[in-house]
């Protein structure tokens, strides 16, 4: 049917009849509803079509037939086309919400297209009541860790209400990698808070409360929506920012220097003071040397002081020998003579006589 509808676009748009009629119609859910559109079976080679525009979607051709006289009956799903007497008719059995749109008649001959009747077709279910919902929004962006209370409040009025169903708030998040939003909290039957208007007493106010610990996967726009004969009315929606703490580089550099100059810091001192550590002990080395080698040095001075002491002094004893004479004249005439020149050393000469 589509295509039909497409290559409908291609065809020259013809001037609306005079009797082109725009009217709006509305419906409770569950009824009956019938549209007509003129048809005048001496039109030759004329096609008409029942189309339907849905806010937000494409064109959608419920139904179509020939200008003169045909039984073609088409039916889609609750939707019935057909012939009647002088009228192309559009039937609806049992009206659902979702019927809510724009019906067009159209008539098409050759290359021209006329609008011959249009209907704004409104299905209206049981009024909630519900005057509006809306959502409160953060000032500021949240940090991690934080806790984080939503609300969402629901006014209604309960003059206009027709339905007795109890209404449902759901809490939903829509999130930008995500292509459909996530159902991620209901509240329970006690889970609200309601209050009356001293002014208006029919007026109500009800006040649903979200609260949570945020963690930095928790980012996105959160929906409160309430259900309730049959319809879901959504909030305006708080969107959630979380501040997550970044370190810049220019800022990690400079720790890494400090840390850095620090370690090198403590390094330098350290090495200093093993340093002055080793020096004091090469000094307490060699005094301790010295004070040994002193010690040892007058332990020998005294020891060889007492071996001197000790010592002990003899005279030598000469025995003579019978010899020549000539011998004896020469001993005679050279004699020996020792002088003792010290008690340690003496000295022996020869005395010419």
């Amino acid at each position: 049917m589509l295509t039909i509808f497409y290559i409908l676009l291609l065809i020259n748009f013809g001037r609306c009849s005079d009797h082109q009629i725009f009217d709006t119609k509305n419906v409770a859910v569950g009824e009956n509803v019938t549209l007509n559109c003129s048809r005048d079976r001496l039109w030759h080679s004329t096609n008409l079509f029942w189309i339907r525009l849905v806010s937000q979607s494409f064109p959608e051709i419920v139904g179509s037939t020939m200008s003169y006289d045909s039984p073609t009956i088409e039916k889609t799903h609750h939707i019935t086309t057909k012939q009647e007497p002088g009228t192309f008719v559009l039937h609806i059995n049992r009206a659902q919400l979702t019927d809510t749109a724009v019906y067009y008649c159209i008539k098409v001959r050759k290359r021209n297209m006329t609008f011959l009747k249009g209907t704004f077709l409104r299905i209206k279910g049981p009024d909630p009541g519900i005057t509006g919902v809306t959502q409160d929004s953060l000032s500021n962006p949240v940090h991690p860790g934080a806790p984080v209370t939503l609300q969402c409040s629901v006014l209604s009025n309960s003059e206009n209400r027709t339905c007795t169903e109890d209404h449902s708030v759901y809490w939903y998040r829509a999130k930008p990698d995500e292509s459909h939003p996530s159902l991620i909290y209901s509240h329970k039957n006690n889970g609200y808070d309601c209050e009356g208007s001293p002014e208006a007493p029919s007026q109500q106010k009800c006040v649903y409360s979200f609260s949570r610990n945020i963690s930095s996967s928790d980012t996105g726009t959160y929906y409160c929506a309430v259900a309730t004969c049959g319809e879901i009315l959504f909030g305006n929606g708080t969107k959630l920012d979380i501040e997550v703490p970044v370190v810049r580089h220019w800022d990690l550099t400079n720790t890494v220097l400090i840390l850095l100059c620090v370690a090198l810091s403590i390094s330098l001192i350290v090495i200093a003071f093993l340093i002055y550590i080793i020096k004091e002990k090469n000094k307490t080395s060699a005094a301790a040397s010295l004070q040994t080698n002193t010690e040892t040095t007058r332990a020998e001075q005294q020891i060889h002081k007492r071996h001197e002491d000790s010592l002990t002094y003899a005279a030598p004893t000469f025995t003579k020998r019978n010899t020549r004479k000539a011998d004896r004249r020469n001993a005679r005439a050279t004699e020996t003579i020792c002088i003792y020149s010290d008690v340690r050393a003496f000295e022996c000469g020869k005395s010419d006589a």
